[in-house]
C-alpha cells in the first residue's frame, strides 16, 4: 500500500477533545483550501463553509444538534452547508428562472458537493494529526439552525464538522466486508451472510450504542422519522417547489 491509502484506513471518529488547545489559523485555512480542491457537478460548487470558533456559539450549536458536548470542546465547528445562493445571484445577472432548484434533484446535488467537500475536509484536518466526527444532527432543529446562521433562501445545513485535538486514543472501526458493498456490472442482492459476519465484528466496537448489532442498530433507528419537519424548512428555503401542493 502506499501512505495516501494508509492515511485513509486509518480514519477514526473523535468525540472528545482537548479544550485548551486551538487549531493555528494557517492549519484551517490549508484546511478550507484543501476542501475547495473536492470534485463538484457542473463545477457548481454548490456548498459553503461555515466556521464556528466563538466558544458561546459553539455551545449553542451543540445545544441545537441534540446536546452534543464535542461540537462545545472542538477547536473549530464547521458547518457545510447546501449553497444554491450564489446560483441564485447568477440567474438574476443572465436572466435565469432558477427552475432546477424547485425540483428535488438539487437537494441531491447540494448534498453530493457537501459531502465530497466534507471529505477533503476530514482528510486534510487528519493530515495534521487533528482528530474529527461529523455531525448528522445539525438537521435536527434545521429552522433554528438557519435563523443562527443567517442562512439566506437556497441554503440549508446538512453536515456538521468537529475538528480538534484528541483527548483519547479512538479504535478504527471495522467496515463491511468488501463483498457486501462492492459488485462488479450488476447490483447484488445475497449480502445476508456478510451481515452476519459485520454483526458479529461491529459489537465489540459499539459500546457508545450499548453494544448491539449492525442490523438491530440501523433497523431501530430507521424505525421513525426522526426529522419531520425538513421538507417543510427545505420549502421555506426555496426547495422542493414542485412538491409544495
Amino acid at each position: 500500500m502506499n501512505s495516501i491509502i494508509d492515511h485513509l484506513r486509518s480514519h477514526r471518529s473523535f468525540r472528545k477533545f482537548q479544550t485548551d488547545r486551538v487549531i493555528p489559523k494557517e492549519q484551517l485555512d490549508a484546511i478550507i483550501r484543501a476542501t475547495q480542491s473536492a470534485p463538484s457537478w457542473i463545477n457548481g460548487q454548490q456548498y459553503s463553509i461555515i466556521a464556528v470558533q466563538n466558544p458561546e456559539r459553539k455551545q449553542k450549536m451543540a445545544e441545537l444538534c441534540g446536546n452534543q458536548p464535542y461540537i462545545a470542546e472542538s477547536s473549530v465547528f464547521l458547518v457545510f452547508v447546501a449553497d444554491f445562493y450564489r446560483t441564485h445571484l447568477a440567474s438574476e445577472t443572465h436572466g435565469g428562472s432558477l427552475t432546477a432548484v424547485e425540483n428535488v434533484d438539487a437537494l441531491l446535488v447540494g448534498a453530493t458537493d457537501v459531502g465530497l467537500a466534507c471529505e477533503n475536509a476530514i482528510i486534510a484536518a487528519e493530515s495534521f494529526d487533528l482528530g474529527v466526527v461529523c455531525i448528522g444532527g445539525i438537521r435536527r432543529n434545521m429552522a433554528d439552525v438557519i435563523d443562527f446562521l443567517q442562512l439566506p433562501k437556497y441554503v440549508f445545513p446538512v453536515v456538521g464538522l468537529c475538528i480538534g485535538y484528541p483527548d483519547v486514543e479512538m479504535p478504527i472501526k471495522p467496515r463491511f466486508p468488501k463483498e457486501a458493498v462492492y459488485f462488479e456490472e450488476t447490483y447484488q442482492t445475497d449480502v445476508t451472510d456478510a451481515m452476519a459476519v459485520y454483526d458479529e465484528t461491529i459489537i465489540p466496537f459499539s459500546a457508545r450504542e450499548g453494544g448491539i448489532s449492525w442490523t438491530k442498530r440501523v433497523s431501530a433507528f430507521y424505525d421513525k422519522d426522526y426529522y419531520p419537519s425538513i421538507a417543510e424548512t427545505l420549502k421555506q428555503q426555496g426547495f422542493l417547489m414542485k412538491d409544495k401542493n
